[in-house]
Parts: C-alpha cells; sequence; structure tokens
C-alpha cells in the first residue's frame, strides 16, 4: 500500500510514529508538505504536483493539517479525494470540526452534553451574554484558538465585559462558556479510531493553571473512562464524520460535557501515558477500509444486497 503523509514537519513524534507504523507493517509511506503541494485541477486527470514533481497515485492519505493552514491543507486534501485516493479524514469532515462555532451547533443538535456557550456580535448585548452562560466565571475562547492559546478565564463581571469588550473592538469573533469549576482544571482525551475509543488519558493542568493543554505544561496519565463518557465521545467524532478524532471531556455535575474534537490528535501524549500502539491502530484502520472498499467494487451486488 502507498501512503501519503500531509505534514508540514517530519521530525514531529506524531508524523515520525506514523511512518513507522506504516513502514513495519510493509506499506510505503512518503511524507509531503501540505503548502509544497499545488494542484492541477482538471475535469479528465487531476493530479498533485510537489517540487516540481507530479505525484504517483496513493492508495490512502493521512491528514496531519495544522489550524493555520485548514484552508489550503483541505484544499489538497480534497484533490487527492478527487484522485480516488482513500482519506483518513475527508476534507469536509476537518473543515467542519475546525470551526469551533458550527461544530458546537452540530453537537448541540446531535443532543451531545456541551458546557453552556454564548455567541454575540455587538458589545450592547455583553452584559445579557454573561448572564446567559450563568455568570462569572466564564472562559471567553478565541475562535480561531489552537492548544489553549486565546482562551481566557474572567473570575468576575466587570472583567468578563472588559475582556469581551476589547475582543469585540478587534473585531475577534469569540466564544463566551460557562465555567466547569468541579473539572479542576483537567480534562479527558478520548482517541477516536472508527468508531470506537481506542486510548484515554487525564490531562490535568499545572498549579493555578485552569487550561490542561500538554503544550501549556499540563500532564497525562492514564484514566478509566465511563460508559457515557466512552459513548459521548465516539458519538463526537461521528458527528463531525471524523474517522480518527481526539474528544477532549470534561466531568460536570450534569455528566461529561465536551470541549473540542480534534481532527489532527497528537500522539506523543496519549502514546506514552497508555503505552498503546495508536499509530499502528490508525494504520490498520486503513487497511481494513481499503480492504472493504475493494471488496465492495468487486462484489457490487453484495453491496447492494445490504439494505
Amino acid at each position: 500500500m502507498k501512503i501519503a503523509l500531509l505534514s508540514r514537519n517530519p521530525k514531529l513524534y506524531s508524523t515520525q510514529r506514523l511512518v513507522e507504523a506504516a513502514q513495519e507493517r510493509g506499506h510505503e509511506i512518503r511524507v509531503l508538505d501540505a503548502l509544497r503541494c499545488y494542484m492541477n485541477i482538471t475535469m479528465n486527470r487531476p493530479s498533485v504536483h510537489y517540487r516540481g514533481e507530479e505525484l504517483a497515485l496513493f492508495d490512502a492519505v493521512i491528514p496531519r493539517i495544522g489550524a493555520s493552514v485548514t484552508y489550503y491543507g483541505t484544499a489538497v486534501l480534497r484533490q487527492f479525494e478527487m484522485m480516488g485516493t482513500f482519506p483518513l479524514n475527508e476534507s469536509v469532515a476537518i473543515t467542519r470540526s475546525r470551526d469551533k462555532l458550527r461544530s458546537l451547533q452540530l453537537l448541540s443538535r446531535k443532543g451531545l452534553g456541551l458546557p453552556v456557550t454564548g455567541f454575540a456580535h455587538k458589545p450592547d448585548d455583553v452584559e445579557d451574554l454573561i448572564k446567559m452562560v450563568g455568570g462569572a466565571p466564564l472562559v471567553i475562547k478565541l475562535l480561531e484558538g489552537t492548544q489553549g492559546i486565546g482562551v481566557v478565564l474572567a473570575e468576575t463581571p466587570q472583567a468578563a465585559e472588559s475582556v469581551i469588550e476589547a475582543f469585540m473592538g478587534l473585531k475577534t469573533n469569540i466564544l463566551v462558556q460557562e465555567f466547569i469549576k468541579e473539572a479542576g482544571g483537567s480534562d479527558i482525551r478520548c482517541f477516536v479510531i472508527g468508531e470506537k475509543v481506542v486510548a484515554s488519558m487525564k490531562r490535568q493542568g499545572k498549579e493555578g493553571e485552569f487550561r490542561s493543554n500538554l503544550h501549556r505544561g499540563g500532564t497525562a496519565s492514564l484514566v478509566r473512562i465511563s460508559p457515557e463518557e466512552r459513548s459521548t465521545a465516539v458519538r463526537a467524532a461521528k458527528t463531525m464524520g471524523l474517522n480518527v478524532a481526539g474528544v477532549d471531556l470534561l466531568r460536570s455535575n450534569h455528566g461529561p460535557v465536551v470541549m473540542e474534537v480534534n481532527s489532527s490528535p497528537g500522539l506523543e501524549g496519549i502514546e506514552r501515558a497508555t503505552g498503546k500502539d495508536i499509530a499502528g491502530m490508525q494504520i490498520q484502520f486503513i487497511e481494513k477500509r481499503l480492504e472493504e472498499l475493494h471488496t465492495s467494487r468487486s462484489n457490487p451486488s453484495k453491496t447492494r444486497g445490504r439494505g
């Protein structure tokens, strides 16, 4: 099997582990910087070019697309999809999950637990917006933020008003969310592959830090999750349309709530916390799906008969 891995940094732990896992299972894998890919968009023979070379066809593509390059990265991924390459995560699912507001609205529509969230445009509505989410303390998030950057805890109504008005003054879109105090600065990362939670870890923020991101000094440990948490994580990934996802949950007094669904979850923290070969599981998932696709194409009558 020939696999393309879209990653801007071949030295990243996640990239290296996926390359190792693919090679260990006898596959050919090539790391491509999505920003160095360019496309010939034509009806008869769409193609992807890379550093002056037209790329041969790949059986599968693993997208590791950073948030800052979502638009171009997903355009490249769509081109691979047009050429008949199987994507581990589809471009439309990645785009859907990267839009924080849209993803929350989709999760809400499916009845998944969420922190009470407010969204407004005018400074005149700030006071009512704060009341809507239960008052201070509350969390203010930039829609474009990642890895805990652009997330602010406002501990008083006055601080909340000041921060919200400042962001609005900069014409920046923000979400305002209730603060889940009982979570104690921790969250649970559930790693979902193919509608199954294959691993989970608890991330704890450092002393005095309400954000639990490992990039911000948080620590990771093995955790046992409840059936409700497992079901919530699987449903959240499915709602986004993702085959592989990192679903971040908080344990609230009214059950698990979804904070975010990540379409390019990192492997380092969760592999080290759980000791599981999650990179290998992703390659196995691709193998299984390609085999199913090959079987369905070889026996179209059997596929039709299932309905």
